[in-house]
């Protein structure tokens, strides 16, 4: 037998009495995730260092006294591991009714206040955890005079996974926001306590959407809550940049309500800018055109057939280049319009006119 091959039957793991094998450095939660166990957690998130902080995770240990943070525990061989053991599960049942007793009466949080606002309802409500036998004191405490435009900060449904707080500094190296205080007084605040406008926060969202229980919440989408229409999720890429940044646009009917960065999307992994992530009230403003305008003989804008419209602009493009040559026209394509219109706008330089005068206003 080659060295491999015992390396390969060395680096193996009894898992829910099934023998799997692992790599070096995995934790028990991502072998267990990648044989489909479904382990429940709030304070994870896969693209952040694992934290253990929220304890929903453990699982059975061979050999250990107690259960074990799977999100924390590296993998060992010839573990032997239960995920879904009696203990475990009254375990992680009397916990989660503790950690709705800060929230009680507030788990049901509308899906638009973030990518991951639903986590706690969702699993309080598979362990049937709605009781008020551990109800208490509220810790949280809401900043309702932070006036900026497109993060509500609800800290009434706080309950102190530091998801916020550690995408902040791991995925963005903002670190606009902390933890201040200690024990039942711990809150998540800027420096100084002051607003996020203050701070060294860039309106990313990537808070929002990591957030499990909505206490940091899309202040533009939720201003549609009251619309009773489903919400639907439309895959699309952010037309603001080179980048490709997949986003989901959420709508609701005809309406586009928000957005939210794509997780699984290849350039971004859930990330996205302020302008990718809140720049879309153009879309449906007031002021936005709906008919094309002709200048005419008056000096004035008029509104014309579609036909009229690019007849004219067809003219003045041929005038253009008999006069001054092809060289004379510069294409500047709008970071507003979809990425088929960028295509079809450097395609219109670059094949119709034979030139690279091309850019993007939002190229930068």
């Amino acid at each position: 037998m080659s060295s491999t091959q015992i390396k390969q039957r060395s680096n193996t793991v009894k898992l829910d009495g099934e023998t799997v094998t692992f790599t070096e450095g995995e934790t028990i939660y991502e072998v267990a995730k990648r044989q489909r166990k479904d382990i429940p957690t709030l304070c994870y998130d896969s693209r952040l260092k694992p934290f253990g902080s929220c304890r929903l995770c453990v699982v059975d240990l061979e050999g250990s006294r107690n259960p074990v943070a799977s999100c924390t525990t590296l993998v060992t061989p010839g573990m032997v591991v239960s995920t879904s053991s009696e203990r475990v599960e009254k375990y992680r049942k009397i916990l989660l009714e503790m950690v709705a007793s800060e929230n009680h009466g507030h788990l049901d949080v509308d899906p638009l206040r973030g990518y991951a606002a639903h986590e706690l309802s969702v699993l309080v409500d598979r362990y049937q955890s709605r009781t008020e036998r551990f109800e208490g004191e509220h810790s949280g405490v809401s900043n309702q005079d932070d006036d900026n435009p497109f993060i509500l900060r609800d800290y009434d449904l706080c309950i102190s996974c530091y998801r916020c707080v550690r995408v902040c500094a791991e995925q963005e190296g903002d670190h606009a926001i902390n933890i201040i205080n200690r024990g039942f007084d711990s809150q998540i605040s800027t420096e100084f306590n002051g607003i996020l406008k203050d701070s060294a926060c860039t309106f990313c969202g990537q808070c929002v959407q990591t957030c499990p229980t909505g206490a940091l919440a899309d202040k533009k989408a939720i201003r549609s809550a009251h619309l009773e229409e489903e919400i639907d999720k439309t895959r699309s890429i952010c037309p603001y940049c080179g980048v490709g940044c997949s986003v989901d646009l959420l709508t609701k009917g005809d309406k586009l309500v928000g957005i939210q960065p794509a997780m699984d999307g290849p350039a971004n992994k859930g990330a996205l800018c302020v302008k990718g992530q809140f720049a879309f009230d153009f879309v449906q403003h007031p002021d936005r055109l709906t008919t094309p305008l002709v200048r005419g003989q008056d000096g004035c804008l008029h509104p014309v057939s579609w036909d009229q419209a690019l007849d004219r602009a067809a003219a003045g493009f041929r005038n253009v280049v008999q006069e001054h040559g092809r060289h004379s026209v510069y294409g500047v394509a709008s970071g507003r319009a979809p990425s088929e219109a960028a295509y079809l706008m450097q395609k219109f330089i670059r094949a119709g006119f034979g030139t690279n005068y091309i850019d993007n206003c939002s190229r930068a």
